[in-house]
């Protein structure tokens, strides 16, 4: 039991949790089917692994002693590049879907669209820098960078509503991110004003 426990614990079995989804995505892709019918799925799962990753924060504030919550904070990083690896899958689809370089150049002024590459093109910093020799290397920028997953959301966001035209779905994914997000905000505004003068309020990345 303790051997299997040490197993699922290492980051190989947590990375091949993430990847699971992709074996059925790709392989559609390999057997020459319609790409498009792939483009929501490989869409939703980096939307829902990106929100995954941004909501630990404000849940950990909420259930300190979750055991489950400090797990995935540990394997928070993860969860990013994984939201980054469905994006560029995605994307891919979207590029080979489109079959020309003109047809991207007229779809990319729709607003869908473009809300879309902005998401992607502030992914790319994102996860090339989740590692730990980045973290060390850029000190407190690192912190400062990754706030930038938060214009990601609200593109990707948009991208996902304008481009369905169904506010519906979306939304389910994003309130809870939303509400959480205002918890987390209210909880450390809250704490800063209650703190004595001199004292300063530790703040959560």
């Amino acid at each position: 039991m303790n051997k299997l426990k040490t197993v699922l614990n290492t980051p190989y079995a947590f990375w091949l949790l993430l990847a699971l989804p992709s074996f059925g995505l790709i392989n559609s892709a390999l057997s020459g089917g319609d790409l498009e019918p792939l483009l929501h799925p490989t869409g939703e799962f980096a939307a829902r692994f990106m929100i995954i990753a941004m909501i630990l924060t404000p849940l950990r504030m909420v259930f300190p002693k979750s055991a489950g919550v400090l797990w995935l904070m540990r394997r928070r990083r993860y969860l990013g590049v994984a939201a980054f690896s469905y994006a560029a899958l995605h994307t891919l689809y979207y590029l080979i879907d489109l079959g020309s370089l003109s047809a991207v150049v007229a779809d990319i002024t729709k607003f869908g669209i473009w809300t879309g590459w902005v998401a992607f093109v502030i992914f790319v910093p994102l996860a090339m820098t989740s590692n730990d020799a980045s973290v060390r290397y850029l000190r407190r920028s690192w912190k400062l960078l990754q706030r930038f997953v938060y214009p990601a959301a609200v593109a990707t966001l948009l991208h996902w509503i304008f481009v369905h035209d169904d506010f519906g779905p979306a939304l389910v994914h994003f309130v809870p991110l939303a509400g959480l997000e205002i918890y987390r905000i209210w909880k450390i505004t809250g704490a800063s004003r209650s703190a004595p003068a001199g004292h300063k309020t530790a703040s959560c990345p």
